[in-house]
């Protein structure tokens, strides 16, 4: 039976959800995501559904093949890394997090959500190797479905995906996943910024922490390593320390710079064993526009 254009837009509907996730977890960019959402539903328009007996898999399968293209087409635009510190490196690219006030209310929601450490470490997989993990690992998809997409065996495909978990699980100690523990150093990195405290912000600090600041095209990005360089750049933000505020980043705490409400930069920290060992910082006011952040003016504020 031939379906009205209004049941294919309701069934689609039911799906974008999904595949919207599918397609952050692939891309760590909510703009990007949204694009390989809708192409699937103009390939959906042009094909129809008539001869798809599982439209959830069929979609699932057309992002997957969007995904890649997007994800080798990035990688053969990507420049060759620069030194650390130097402006302008593919390696200071954060990706896109899910920024959230921190209250008990999304607090609860965490457990949906994708830590930034875990979105770098997917950036330096091989884009088919990203697939095979993202759609097998975190969406159950059978190797038999993502073979034909990465244009391998199924046995192949396995590989992929094995060897990309190894690498997933192998890139670092795994972090802090204690709330309660990261909002008290976030409270005391507030502090520390707020009066100016350098060596309170040492303390915070694993001595091999990994700064990455992304500030936009043209910008003084940069890749920073070491306590002392991370506290010294961390001082520089310092004049939004007033109208800065704890959040929800991913699925662990963060701060948001917002002052009179519009947000001026995303924090994001990995932490291990009470200590930072990572940060990552979004001042790009582009990147910003399109994370959909909507935060509350301070009624405090001057």
């Amino acid at each position: 039976m031939v379906q009205s254009d209004t049941d294919l837009a309701a069934r689609f509907e039911t799906e974008r959800g999904r595949l919207r996730a599918v397609a952050y977890r692939m891309l760590g960019s909510f703009s990007e995501a949204e694009d390989a959402v809708q192409e699937s539903w103009l390939r959906l328009q042009r094909d129809g559904a008539d001869d798809v007996r599982n439209l959830s898999g069929w979609l699932t399968t057309v992002v997957g093949r969007i995904c890649l293209d997007m994800l080798r087409t990035r990688a053969s635009r990507r420049e060759d890394p620069l030194e650390a510190g130097e402006a302008g490196s593919a390696e200071t690219r954060v990706p896109d997090p899910v920024v959230r006030t921190a209250d008990p209310v999304h607090e609860a929601e965490l457990a949906d959500s994708v830590g930034l450490a875990l979105l770098v470490v997917l950036d330096t997989l091989a884009p088919a190797e990203r697939l095979a993990f993202v759609l097998h690992d975190m969406f159950a998809v059978p190797f038999e479905e993502l073979a034909p997409i990465v244009e391998r065996t199924p046995a192949a495909t396995r590989q992929l995906a094995s060897r990309a978990r190894r690498r997933v699980s192998g890139a670092a100690v795994p972090p802090d996943t204690d709330i309660a523990r990261q909002r008290v150093v976030v409270e005391a990195w507030l502090a520390a910024t707020r009066a100016g405290d350098f060596e309170a912000l040492l303390e915070l600090l694993d001595p091999d922490v990994l700064l990455r600041v992304d500030a936009g095209p043209g910008t003084a990005s940069k890749l920073v390593r070491g306590a002392l360089e991370v506290a010294g750049q961390a001082a520089l933000y310092g004049r939004t320390a007033p109208v800065s505020h704890p959040a929800f980043v991913g699925d662990g705490m963060g701060i948001v710079a917002a002052p009179g409400g519009e947000v001026y930069s995303v924090l994001a920290f990995t932490f291990r064993g009470g200590r930072v060992v990572e940060v990552d910082i979004i001042a790009d006011p582009a990147r910003l526009a399109t994370l959909g952040i909507e935060w509350p003016r301070d009624p405090d504020e001057v």
